[in-house]
């Protein structure tokens, strides 16, 4: 539900050179969104820090015409709009003194009293990685966090499907209005995160992917959660500048190490060697530092022992428990359904911890 300051405060976004840092000023000068809108030239001018320049255009009438507009795609296209000092605004993202003072969310995300830890790395993910990131959420599930990432390639997605398959809420950060999935291919994974978690941006309908909105995204990756774990990452990269802004924001950093010859690991090695990440020695360690606690978890936590299969679902189910092993192409023949069908069949039944990929392209019950 949009709550009435949402509209002013959309409009003060869209007002030329104030970000966000500037418009939480003006905000908390004046009481409200709207209020900053009515307050005089000459006040505003008295907020220390606030100078001509950055108000100069605010008193056009066209910014709270492009708020209706953008306000009415949200409710066409079920976006909701948390402003930030709504109840429902991300707690910790709230305390960062450039978080977004509109966060737009699609989805089924709980932020309530949830752990909530950050996955961050390489593109070029590695086997190594990949095993890792699967091990460190696995025995992270138990505390039933919620798993933040940036829906990118390899690492990104890797930390999205594996909380999937462990039944955990998984939340991507968008470097573009939530109409838009970057990139294409992952667009079959939408509305499987949407139903089980969910998508953030603090980009407008308007903004398309741009590699330049990359690190205003990270800051959302690094203020949502308690802690960012890095899996691997190059000597330079994103997911540095996300574990410097988590660093920065006074949050826990994690680093997983590498053999000194990988050249995916230089930056783990680095977080390491200069103290902003603790080292990673085992999965274990993270929720020990963090002093999570089973016992305040375990009340809201149980293991699902029976996952739910649809009836195609169960037909695969069915056919490799008796083959034991097979080809997509066989498996879709055998199952009389279109290999496309199949595979996105295939897929569900991967995140949900049922099959897996083996080499050579064959499948496998879990």
């Amino acid at each position: 539900m949009n709550t009435p300051q949402l509209l002013y405060a959309l409009a003060l976004q869209a007002v030329p050179n104030i970000g966000d840092i500037t418009a939480k000023k003006l905000i908390r000068h004046c009481g409200s969104p709207e209020a900053v809108f009515k307050e005089s030239k000459a006040s505003l001018l008295k907020i220390e820090g606030i100078g001509t320049h950055s108000i100069k255009n605010i008193y056009q009438s066209t910014h709270l015409k492009t708020a209706e507009k953008e306000l009415i795609f949200m409710e066409k296209n079920s976006i909701q709009g948390l402003y930030f000092e709504d109840a429902n605004y991300p707690f910790r993202l709230k305390h960062c003194i450039d978080g977004p003072i509109v966060l737009f969310q699609k989805g089924t995300i709980d932020w309530e009293k949830r752990p909530i830890i950050s996955v961050v790395g390489t593109r070029k993910i590695t086997t190594y990685g990949l095993s890792q990131c699967e091990k460190i959420i696995e025995t992270l599930a138990v505390f039933n966090p919620i798993i933040v990432s940036g829906f990118a390639y390899g690492t990104d997605i890797s930390a999205h499907k594996s909380a999937l398959k462990h039944h955990l809420q998984t939340v991507g950060c968008m470097a573009q209005g939530l109409q838009h999935t970057y990139p294409k291919s992952h667009l079959k994974y939408r509305n499987l995160i949407e139903n089980q978690g969910g998508f953030v941006t603090d980009f407008w309908s308007t903004a398309v992917m741009d590699p330049s909105n990359f690190l205003k995204r990270n800051r959302l990756i690094a203020g949502l959660s308690e802690a960012t774990i890095v899996i691997e990452s190059a000597e330079k990269g994103g997911s540095l500048a996300t574990a410097t802004m988590a660093f920065g924001y006074n949050r826990e950093v994690f680093a997983l190490p590498g053999r000194i010859t990988d050249s995916q690991s230089q930056g783990c090695h680095n977080l390491i060697k200069t103290k902003n990440a603790h080292l990673v020695s085992t999965p274990a360690d993270i929720p020990y530092i963090l002093n999570w606690s089973l016992e305040t978890q375990k009340k809201v936590v149980q293991k699902k022992l029976f996952v739910e299969l649809d009836s195609d679902e169960k037909i695969i189910y069915n056919y490799l428990k008796k083959e034991s092993t097979s080809s997509l192409d066989v498996l879709a023949i055998a199952c009389d359904m279109p290999t496309s069908k199949a595979a996105y069949l295939l897929l569900n039944l991967e995140l949900k911890g049922v099959c897996r990929p083996l080499p050579g392209k064959e499948f496998e019950l879990v």
